[in-house]
């Protein structure tokens, strides 16, 4: 079975840095609904357009098409006593964006003179990636996950 609109895909991948430096990987394969349900990167969909299992894509992406460049504006300065006792660099808190609503995930970045700077940006914003994967299953995609834009089950996600 090749991989087309409305099939779930099962992969295993790889995602490197310009230097080749591993930056993340699957210890269990993912899944996603094909066709355009912005379940992985649009370019790697589109590599991943009619192959088969056992087939493998690598693509190689520009910040604007992987994390998007990192915007200014989702990085803050705020005062230690916002944060609690033991804040250290790499923590992650929650905030509502005023704007938008939204909830975005803040990591500390640095604590310096009772200021701790917080980037809610992607960790790899900005940068230029590589991402290697393999198919290890398509199927068909049932009505339910069609129906709700992303893939059920085992590898997939579930209500």
């Amino acid at each position: 079975m090749q991989i087309a609109k409305n099939t779930v895909v099962t992969l295993h991948y790889e995602m490197f840095d310009v230097d080749n430096n591993l930056l993340d990987k699957t210890e269990e394969p993912i899944s996603y609904l094909h066709g355009g349900y912005d379940g992985i990167f649009p370019l790697v969909e589109e590599a991943l357009q009619g192959k088969a299992i056992g087939d493998s894509v690598e693509v190689k992406m520009s910040s604007d098409d992987a994390f998007g460049d990192p915007d200014e504006e989702l990085v803050r300065l705020e005062d230690l006593e916002a944060f609690p006792a033991d804040v250290e660099i790499g923590m992650v808190f929650e905030a509502d964006d005023p704007e938008t609503g939204d909830v975005l995930l803040f990591r500390v970045v640095d604590i310096v003179d009772g200021k701790v700077m917080v980037d809610a940006n992607h960790p790899l914003a900005g940068q230029s990636l590589r991402f290697v994967a393999k198919v290890t299953e398509v199927r068909n995609a049932t009505s339910e996950e069609i129906t709700h834009g992303h893939a059920h089950g085992e590898h997939g996600h579930h209500h």
